[in-house]
């Protein structure tokens, strides 16, 4: 979940820059700053306690405590690093895992707090060292709802090359959205997907409906630089931590796909995105192969982005009709858009499609076609 008021809020991919420490720092303003922007982002998706949250410690926060030290230290970019969300994560696990008690007070279901009753659970919370770890990983999440987008997607590549397909998605994280085969979809009305699936996904509806048509899925695996295990319970606690407490929907839907999966998760592979494409994305007659990914690929290093494009340029030139080749990505096409687009490269053809926009969580599709 990476966000600021030029980024989006969030992604499914973990992000590659180190942490950096710092104690002292000219950019104190810049990370102020970020904690404003990170508030923006929060009243925008409805999460009204992680707003208050967000320009809280914006406030509040200082030298007093390694951790403040940290965070107003730090020497990279606040926003691309996600700093802020770093934080939230490292609290939200302490308050879920039962280590601030009086913070968690504070937290949802509970009334949202007054100011000063925040600040000082905040204070106490922020002295704390068990928050320090938090602050050396990027934060990761693995937003389910997405399969609500990407599965119209799918249900269009299906319909048009009427071939079973494979899928390889980059910035997998835990895999839930290689499952979106398991998961049960209202599109407008249009019911699909297996009656006992474990969650139904019915994002709100604009636009005609996607086609219908089977989408039978005969290999699937992805790749992440940290795939978390939902087999392990410390892998599921650390994705539900990068959930905002207040957004109870989305810890739902994200608990019910990990217990769903936990005993049959999809392949993952821990790596960069552009070897492991250019040693596992390969044709095979008779099929459609489907690179996919979700607010990830704008966190990928430029050289990373350029090999993806030059492998799949190469696979294009030798696509036919009996073995296809689709590049389906949902995601931001400019750094201060407001919501992410869905669209799609099938080959032979090569013809770039917009099919949708979108909602960074999956809420809403405006489906194009």
């Amino acid at each position: 979940m990476i966000s600021s008021s030029a980024m989006p809020p969030d992604t499914g991919a973990t992000v590659a820059r180190p942490a950096r420490r710092c104690h002292s720092n000219p950019m104190t303003a810049a990370i102020r700053q970020a904690f404003a922007d990170q508030a923006d982002w929060a009243r925008r998706l409805d999460a009204p306690f992680t707003e208050q949250l967000c320009e809280t410690l914006g406030t509040i926060i200082d030298e007093s405590t390694e951790t403040g030290r940290r965070v107003l230290g730090w020497r990279g970019d606040p926003r691309a690093d996600a700093l802020v969300l770093r934080l939230l994560g490292g609290l939200n696990a302490m308050v879920r895992g039962g280590e601030a008690p009086s913070l968690a007070a504070l937290y949802p279901p509970n009334p949202l707090p007054d100011s000063a009753m925040l600040a000082t659970g905040l204070g106490a919370t922020l002295a704390d060292p068990r928050l320090l770890p938090w602050l050396d990983s990027a934060p990761q999440t693995n937003e389910v709802a997405r399969s609500g987008m990407l599965m119209p997607g799918m249900l269009v590549i299906a319909a048009e090359t009427r071939l079973p397909l494979r899928l390889f998605e980059l910035g997998a994280s835990a895999g839930l959205n290689l499952r979106m085969d398991g998961y049960r979809y209202d599109f407008a009305g249009q019911i699909s997907g297996p009656g006992d699936a474990p969650l139904t996904l019915a994002p709100a509806w604009q636009g005609p409906p996607p086609p219908l048509a089977p989408v039978i899925i005969i290999e699937r695996c992805g790749v992440d630089l940290a795939p978390v295990d939902v087999r392990d319970p410390a892998g599921r606690a650390r994705l539900l931590a990068y959930v905002w407490p207040d957004q109870t929907a989305r810890i739902e839907r994200l608990s019910a796909a990990m217990a769903a999966f936990a005993n049959d998760p999809a392949p993952l592979d821990a790596g960069d995105a552009a070897p492991w494409v250019e040693q596992h994305v390969a044709p095979r007659p008779g099929t459609a192969t489907v690179v996919y990914h979700s607010i990830a690929w704008q966190y990928f290093p430029r050289n990373t982005q350029a090999r993806i494009a030059a492998h799949l340029k190469k696979l294009a030139a030798a696509a036919t009709a009996a073995n296809q080749l689709a590049w389906l990505r949902c995601e931001f096409e400019q750094a201060n858009a407001p919501r992410p687009t869905l669209r799609l490269t099938m080959w032979p053809g090569g013809e770039d499609r917009l099919l949708a926009y979108g909602h960074p969580h999956g809420a809403t599709v405006e489906w194009l076609g």
